[in-house]
């Protein structure tokens, strides 16, 4: 069984009903890690050898966030640039992260319409994540097709029940 690195990103994880649900889901699955970046790192002050051990002690990377700005919150964007280092995560000798499968839940305020040539936000959110895709290739990861939870601002606990359900599935699979 992959031992599978969970990598949640939320500006304020108290207030999050979607993504604190998708969290509890994922918190008693035997090979799971839900490492909150927020709540290890209110300071924004990344332990990079604490993150790299991680990385080396697990098989997959999830990331979980809501979608900002189209793209993710901050503190993943500060880990990244803190932990994904030349030498580490790419480079010539920079190849800890070669084939681990990089795989990105992402929830959106919007419903799928919205993400669309003809909806509001105009683009696919599968485009709008291409950088993270970039970054799979850059370090060598497995990156793939993102599980998206969309229309979360008007979702029933039923819906929400069904959806973390969904996100268990895909990381049983891993």
């Amino acid at each position: 069984m992959s031992r599978i690195l969970v990598l949640t990103a939320h500006r304020f994880p108290d207030e999050s009903r979607i993504n604190k649900a998708l969290i509890e889901a994922l918190r008693p699955l035997p090979n799971v890690t839900v490492h909150e970046l927020m709540r290890a790192y209110p300071d924004y002050q990344i332990d990079v050898a604490r993150e790299q051990e991680l990385l080396q002690n697990h098989d997959a990377v999830v990331m979980l966030f809501p979608f900002y700005w189209y793209s993710s919150p901050a503190i993943l964007s500060e880990w990244q640039d803190a932990v994904l280092t030349h030498g580490f995560a790419y480079g010539s000798e920079g190849t800890q992260l070669h084939g681990k499968p990089l795989q990105l839940v992402v929830t959106t305020g919007g419903n799928q319409q919205a993400y669309t040539a003809e909806g509001y936000n105009r683009y696919p959110v599968e485009d709008l994540l291409r950088p993270f895709h970039a970054m799979a290739n850059l370090t060598g990861m497995d990156y793939l097709p993102p599980h998206l939870v969309q229309g979360v601002f008007d979702m029933s606990d039923e819906r929400l029940a069904q959806e973390a359900a969904r996100v268990v599935a895909l990381l049983k699979k891993e």
